[in-house]
């Protein structure tokens, strides 16, 4: 089974000490979102076909990720850099220190490791389509060496996503498909100059030349990543979607960054107060009130540094903080 940690969340950035304690145990508990029930997914070596993480920040992860590298399971990390104005990303860390992060990734494990995300491309008075082109012409030179693939994709608007847009970014659009395919062929055709194959997640209906449909829990890059092959099924979680078949372990409610066009949280208030219920010692990322961090009770199966996930979140700041501003050494390639 591949284990997807997570597009729920960002466990790399704030719950790094909670996934070393789980892949010590071999184990978590996960809860589903809809039902509540507890699963038991495993996590040792021999349960787990790959890693696939999602994150903005993997400063306090590379220890984990070298772990990995030495017991032989293979990973891959889906690495959001967008460079959004505060007011859309007030808690996302520097976008100079997130391309050194990328770098990072690359030079230590494989340019098949990273996959550079510059999503949800989202349309407000101060990103218009031209900022995208930009944003898009900056980074993939600074990312060069660094992965070899962009995922581009526009915002899904869900009631939530809504919500949040119009409560703090009200002059947001969501603009005609025929807009959204030029914008993103526009934009493939610039990450494709810079030498990064452009795809694009789960809207098929969007792609044209030079974009491709991505596969973003991907086993073929599971496999180059690993060097060794890697055989499971195809499995989307929405239409148009290409990703391998896997299992989330994380939560909902529980990212602090505080992104105005997130799915998977329905205010950072809300996140704020389930992070502090979390326990790095309990077997499930977020507990429930009064559950304790001793071994759990019998759950249903499946086949499948710090005392707080804002300060695991460290490598120079916490990504609670919306000011941060350190600057690479990284300059464009040429």
């Amino acid at each position: 089974m591949i284990i997807s940690a997570s597009y729920r969340c960002d466990i790399p950035a704030f719950y790094s000490r909670w996934f070393s304690n789980r892949l010590d145990a071999g184990w978590c508990e996960v809860r589903n979102p809809w039902s509540g029930k507890i699963s038991r997914v495993a996590l040792d070596a021999r349960a787990v076909t790959g890693f696939v993480f999602w994150t903005r920040r993997t400063a306090p992860f590379m220890a984990v990720l070298q772990r990995l590298r030495d017991r032989g399971t293979p990973f891959v990390v889906q690495f959001t850099v967008t460079g959004y104005p505060r007011d859309l990303e007030p808690g996302v860390v520097d976008w100079r220190r997130a391309v050194d992060d990328l770098h990072e990734i690359a030079d230590r494990f494989g340019s098949r490791v990273p996959v550079w995300r510059y999503d949800p491309v989202i349309e407000t008075a101060r990103t218009p389509a031209a900022f995208h082109v930009e944003q898009v012409s900056m980074l993939s030179e600074r990312l060069t060496g660094a992965s070899d693939e962009v995922v581009l994709s526009f915002a899904h608007i869900y009631a939530k996503t809504r919500r949040s847009l119009d409560r703090l970014a009200p002059e947001w659009r969501d603009p005609p498909a025929d807009e959204k395919r030029a914008l993103l062929r526009r934009l493939g055709q610039v990450a494709n100059a810079n030498g990064l194959r452009p795809t694009v997640c789960a809207q098929p209906g969007l792609v044209s030349p030079p974009l491709a449909p991505a596969a973003c829990i991907d086993a073929d890059r599971l496999a180059d990543a690993g060097g060794l092959p890697v055989r499971v099924r195809q499995k989307g979680n929405r239409p148009g979607c290409l990703c391998a078949e896997s299992r989330d372990v994380g939560a909902y409610d529980s990212c602090i960054q505080g992104c105005v066009y997130c799915y998977a949280v329905r205010s950072r208030a809300a996140a704020r107060r389930r992070m502090q219920r979390h326990d790095p010692e309990c077997p499930v990322l977020i507990p429930q009130p009064g559950q304790q961090s001793a071994s759990s009770p019998a759950v249903s199966s499946s086949s499948a540094g710090t005392s707080s996930p804002a300060a695991s979140a460290g490598g120079g700041g916490s990504l609670a903080t919306p000011t941060i501003a350190a600057r690479s050494s990284r300059s464009p390639r040429t």
